[in-house]
This record gives structure tokens, sequence and C-alpha cells, in this order.
């Protein structure tokens, strides 16, 4: 499987080292952009690996790729320092859609958001788009910040519980529906085109989509 992902990921352009522990993944972890991390490794599996490298306080994001797919296991994932939890087996496309995300956050101090005319400050918990500043609820906010993190991923229902809500089992399933109207409505005012799409039967997505009817 590493000799497989490094050659996917060498081929989309990224320069690639692989480490066949966890251990050594610890030693070489430094100076790197990005670190894709298994659970189940020897000498020192993922969790205790990524324990100790925030415990050195260094803050490279790190993306759990693993066949563990508990919630227990993401829930520790991210307590522990995690930055994304992916579950094996996994589309590529959507591994490397990850990656981007976590490069851009990572490469803009985690702070501020971009994605086509849209700007988000985490920080000062401040969003505008053309120019045109745009007042979100504290939910909104959330849900926004979550699509801004996975641009081109399709989230589904049970998915953005988990992220905005933190709930396995949501309370109402139209929540996010009602949701997704408001956020739409302030992010659409004065003719803005449409960027979170619905994906009919599997959930929405933020692109930008020239042409097309909105959905």
């Amino acid at each position: 499987m590493s000799r497989l992902l490094e050659q996917a990921l060498q081929e989309s352009g990224f320069d690639v080292s692989v480490a066949p522990n966890g251990s050594e993944g610890l030693k070489r972890a430094r100076g790197h952009d990005l670190l894709i991390v298994d659970v189940m490794m020897p000498e020192m599996n993922g969790f205790e690996m990524v324990r100790q490298l925030r415990g050195s306080a260094e803050m490279i994001p790190v993306l759990f790729l693993t066949a563990r797919g508990g919630l227990d296991d993401q829930v520790k994932g991210l307590d522990l320092g995690g930055d994304d939890y992916l579950v094996k087996p996994f589309v590529l496309e959507e591994l490397l859609a990850r990656l981007r995300a976590l490069l851009r956050r990572s490469r803009a101090n985690q702070d501020v958001l971009e994605y086509d005319d849209l700007l988000m400050d985490t920080r000062l918990r401040s969003v505008k788009r053309n120019d045109r500043w745009i007042d979100l609820s504290r939910t909104e906010f959330a849900l926004l910040e979550t699509f801004m993190l996975n641009p081109g991923i399709v989230l589904s229902k049970p998915r953005l519980f988990e992220l905005v809500w933190h709930e396995d089992n949501p309370r109402d399933p139209n929540l996010i529906e009602v949701y997704m109207n408001y956020l739409r409505t302030k992010l659409e005012a004065m003719g803005r085109p449409r960027l979170i799409h619905t994906v009919r039967g599997k959930g929405y997505v933020l692109e930008v989509r020239h042409g097309q009817p909105q959905s």
C-alpha cells in the first residue's frame, strides 16, 4: 500500500518520503510540509507517534489514513493532534483533495481560508465575498468553514453532523437542509453564483460550476 501510495502521490506532483514504521516516521517528521500516518504500524503505532510529535510542539499537519474507522478511533486521532482522518478503503481523488486543503490551511497559518471570491478569517470569525462582508451565525460559520476546508469533496449529511454538530446520531435529519438554506441565501445575495451545490443522494460539495444550473 505504501509503495502504491508513494507512486500515486509522486505522479500528482508531491515530493514523497516513506518511513517503514512509526519510530522512524517520528525521527524523520521534522522538515516535512505534511504527514500521512497509518495507525497500525510496527514499533510505534500512529496514535503514539502523533502524541509524541505534538508533545514536541511540532505542528506539521497530520492526516490519519487507516483501516480503523470506528468513531472512537477517529475521535482519539483528532484529539491527539491529527488534522484529518480518512478511512480505508479510500478514493485517491478524495485523499488528494484533503491533502491540498490541509496544505492550503497550513500555508495560510490556519487563520485565513480562501475559495473563489470567498474569504474567511477563522481568528476574527469574519467572512466576506466579493469584498462584501457577510454576517453569519456561529453554526453557519462552522458549516461554511467545514466546506472551505474540504473544497471539491462531497460531504454527506452524516459527515456534516459529525464535523459541525459533533453528533453521530442527528437530532433532526432536516436540520442541515435548514442551515444550508440560511447559508446559501447569505452567500448568494446580490446575485452571486452558487458555490455550495447539492449532489443528489450523496450530500453537498463546495465547487465552482461555470454555466451549469444551480442545485
